[in-house]
């Protein structure tokens, strides 16, 4: 195989070495503190597209500080549909959390999405995501780098809706997924609680779902990383702060 040509996955990579990935996770974009917390080991830096304000634009150059820190860049996106994926991973995005996976048809679209083939249909095209497509010589054989975009892709699916529980075998039998998530508060939603993620009954069966996960030898996203909301950085040091200067 030719030299490697694609950037390694630094979650994929603590998985492989047994611990859990560290990284922190970002609803804005602010390539200042990335920067300015580069100055942590952190494994990755998750981007929230589906509910912050990441433009393509944006998204790029918060790939390119993530990079420059040394991190993995990995995002929630909107939807599954191929074409929105594919505009994260154009931008340089290797990892990809799809929202409301609720049966083996959605499962089956986001892993279609995120893969070049054999394992899916991911666009090839001249952007960062590819090395901007110079000439087959900057990289050797192409299928080498299909083949190593495709071992540095990490995905999750996130369960967030009644189907997901109803569908969960379906959801399983499709190959490609590396974790699942439980977004609590639209999972309460889903099962008839809205706003009420707390609720006995809300917790009892996000956690008979994680465990009916794990039982068929799958992983949950708090089996292969830990995260911070940065904002909960911000908010813990200004709190620290005001509490040592307390009169």
């Amino acid at each position: 195989m030719a030299e490697m040509m694609v950037r390694e996955n630094r979650v994929l990579k603590a998985m492989n070495e047994g611990r859990k990935a560290l990284g922190y996770q970002m609803t804005f974009p602010s390539v200042w503190d990335v920067e300015i917390l580069s100055r942590m080991d952190f494994d990755y830096v998750w981007l929230d597209g589906e509910h912050g304000p990441f433009g393509y634009t944006e998204l790029e150059e918060m790939v390119r500080a993530v990079e420059a820190a040394g991190a993995t860049a990995i995002a929630r996106v909107e939807n599954v549909e191929t074409s929105h994926i594919l505009g994260y991973l154009d931008r340089g995005i290797q990892g990809i959390m799809g929202p409301h996976i609720a049966s083996g048809e959605d499962a089956e679209k986001l892993v279609d999405a995120c893969y070049f083939g054999p394992i899916g249909h991911r666009s090839f095209g001249g952007n960062r995501g590819t090395n901007y497509s110079f000439t087959p010589d900057a990289w050797g054989d192409k299928r080498d780098f299909y083949q190593q975009a495709n071992d540095n892709m990490v995905v999750g699916a996130l369960l967030e809706d009644q189907g997901s529980i109803d569908n969960i075998d379906d959801i399983l039998a499709v190959d490609g997924i590396h974790y699942f998530g439980i977004g609590m508060n639209d999972f309460a939603q889903g099962i008839g609680y809205p706003g009420e993620c707390e609720h006995s009954d809300v917790v009892k069966a996000a956690n008979e779902l994680s465990a009916y996960i794990r039982s068929k030898g799958r992983m949950m996203s708090d089996d292969i990383m830990s995260s911070v909301w940065i904002h909960e950085l911000l908010l813990n040091s200004a709190q620290q702060f005001m509490d040592d200067n307390a009169p």
